[in-house]
């Protein structure tokens, strides 16, 4: 059975957007804690593809590339014990108020 990430081969008359575009602080900040949380050995390439993968079809599709990186990135957090979701909304409000 086909997932929402399952994308290949799936008829579309869209064209693929090739253009380049710099990424936004919070895109940035995205990749620098996905890259600090596997040097750290906190999780791995293929734990990050499988909470993405596994985001409810609506909810993947209404994402971004790096929201969904995020969204996979509470997910294990709160998996591994490390924070709960909680922990994490109080944190990002902090962050949101500092960095707007």
């Amino acid at each position: 059975m086909k997932q929402a990430h399952d994308m290949g081969g799936l008829p579309n008359k869209d064209p693929i957007d090739r253009s380049e575009r710099a990424l936004s602080g919070w895109e940035l900040r995205t990749t620098a804690l996905v890259d600090v949380l596997c040097e750290k050995r906190v999780i791995n390439s293929d734990q990050l593809r499988r909470g993405i993968e596994s985001l409810p079809k609506n909810e993947y599709r209404g994402l971004s590339y790096y929201e969904r990186w995020s969204a996979s990135l509470e997910l294990l957090l709160v998996e591994k014990g490390l924070l709960n979701t909680e922990e994490i909304d109080e944190r990002e409000a902090v962050v949101r108020k500092r960095w707007g």
